[in-house]
């Protein structure tokens, strides 16, 4: 088959874009999966409801009762967990092109680690002086910070993605020890909420607390990212081959790690450290769509909705009536892939 057989080009007078039909169709069926996983999770809970209900009272048109559960507890939730779950399956995708190793994730540079520590100092300094509604611009800080230390410590001539990845995982132990110190320190109140942040939970959420606040950054940020992915994919070949085809390497890798640091920070702050979705979701996406990132950004962005949809909504039905975090359960899939990809690289250079 042609390659003109496969591939879809746009064109206007300004542009020209090649797309692959193949990635178009998988986009589309994830998409519907993820609309799926959605009404199936919205229905799920105390009291079932059905998905024709769940439609219904999602367009205001159910009956009271299933209208007020689904409109002010179930969905909110929902569409946090989509939302953190894009930014973060977009972000590991960016740092693993960016770093050229599949094993790369917010939680190696230091994001997260920067993320929780904001978090957990915020607990422990400001929580009687502030209103918890600074809580997030805390986690954002402490992962702008944090890897911006990390940055300035890698660079020697310019940033190579070893030693950002060796300086990010010794900084990330760093910060995680720091937090534990300050909640085996503080009140017992502060620890609980500090624990309950670290192990990742999308519990509770509202309309006003999480899902508007953190809205904006993704649907802002991820088309940026789309913009710029023709230069992740160049990064993502090696820097040399990048600056033969006049990609100015460095300012662009500073960009593009501050948009994951933005978009990642921003998922944190929302939903607590919820670990291994930046790793699994870029990878299992490379695998369906191959490494072109024009492809592999909305296709990261779906799976990583996918995976912690299905990761909250096993905390919350399966040992009921417990709620169990959501990252307990990416971490518990995590882990095994994370196993099998150092695996799998283990002959790598």
């Amino acid at each position: 088959m042609r390659a003109s057989e496969r591939d879809l080009t746009i064109r206007s007078k300004s542009f020209s874009f090649l797309v692959s039909k193949k990635a178009i169709m998988i986009i589309l069926a994830l998409f519907i999966a993820v609309i799926l996983m959605m009404i199936v999770s919205t229905g799920i809970g105390s009291i079932t409801i059905k998905p024709f209900d769940v439609i219904r009272a999602v367009f205001g048109h159910g009956e009271g009762p299933s209208t007020m559960i689904v409109r002010t507890l179930r969905l909110p939730r929902v569409i946090i967990a989509v939302l953190i779950g894009a930014s973060l399956g977009v972000s590991g995708a960016i740092l693993q092109g960016i770093v050229r190793n599949p094993l790369t994730s917010p939680d190696t540079i230091g994001t997260t680690g920067g993320a929780t520590l904001g978090a957990v100092a915020f607990f422990f300094f400001f929580s009687d002086e502030l209103s918890i509604h600074w809580l997030p611009v805390a986690a954002i800080l402490g992962a702008f910070l944090a890897t911006l230390f990390v940055y300035i410590l890698s660079w020697k001539n310019g940033i190579t993605p070893l030693r950002l990845v060796l300086i990010g995982t010794g900084l990330t132990a760093a910060m995680s020890a720091l937090s534990y110190l300050m909640m085996l320190t503080g009140p017992i109140v502060l620890a609980q909420q500090s624990l309950t942040f670290m192990t990742g939970s999308i519990y509770g959420v509202s309309w006003t607390k999480a899902v508007y606040p953190l809205l904006p950054w993704v649907i802002v940020l991820i088309p940026i990212i789309f913009i710029y992915a023709r230069h992740i994919t160049v990064q993502s070949l090696g820097e040399d081959i990048a600056q033969s085809v006049g990609s100015r390497v460095q300012r662009q890798r500073f960009l593009l790690i501050m948009l994951s640091v933005a978009l990642s920070g921003a998922a944190v702050a929302f939903g607590g450290a919820i670990n291994f979705i930046g790793l699994m979701a870029p990878h299992i996406s490379r695998k369906l769509v191959g490494p072109s990132f024009g492809a592999l950004i909305p296709v990261s962005a779906l799976t990583g909705s996918l995976l912690l949809l299905f990761a909250d909504l096993v905390g919350r039905s399966l040992f009921k009536p417990h709620d169990i975090p959501a990252g307990v359960f990416t971490a518990a899939i995590g882990a095994p892939i994370f196993i099998y990809v150092l695996y799998r690289s283990r002959n790598r250079g």
